[in-house]
């Protein structure tokens, strides 16, 4: 199990330390990885809605691999072009599954990994329901 972060996770989980995605991050038992996209992203939110919680992130990072991004290429399953870079990043990590809260764009290929090039796409909330 490999498991890639997007960047509202990474954000709620560094806005909120005590809730369900900072708890998760904090597992040491499953890896996790995210993109440089994605830890962009999450600075640039928590810096714009909640400075104060600028190292919550930065120690949350610590804990996870940052791998590079994957900015093109034909994306197997059909996001807002702002979305396929996570969502190819997550492939090209090799990841089983991409947790995110972006129910707008990713919610049609949540819990459909034959629909979804293999990768499960959840909540944190499923994820912690599934295991």
């Amino acid at each position: 199990m490999k498991i890639f972060v997007d960047a509202n996770v990474l954000f709620t989980a560094a806005y909120s330390p005590q809730g369900k995605a900072a708890t998760l991050l904090e597992s040491a038992s499953i890896p996790f990885v995210t993109s440089d996209y994605a830890v962009q992203e999450a600075r640039r939110n928590i810096l714009a809605k909640r400075p104060a919680s600028i190292d919550s992130l930065d120690k949350i990072l610590e804990r996870i691999e940052i791998a590079p991004s994957v900015q093109s290429g034909a994306c197997p399953i059909a996001l807002p072009q702002k979305d396929q870079p996570i969502f190819l990043s997550a492939l090209m990590t090799k990841a089983t599954h991409l947790l995110t809260g972006d129910l707008k764009d990713f919610g049609p290929h949540m819990n459909q990994p034959d629909k979804s090039a293999g990768i499960i796409i959840q909540t944190v909330a499923e994820f912690l329901a599934s295991i």
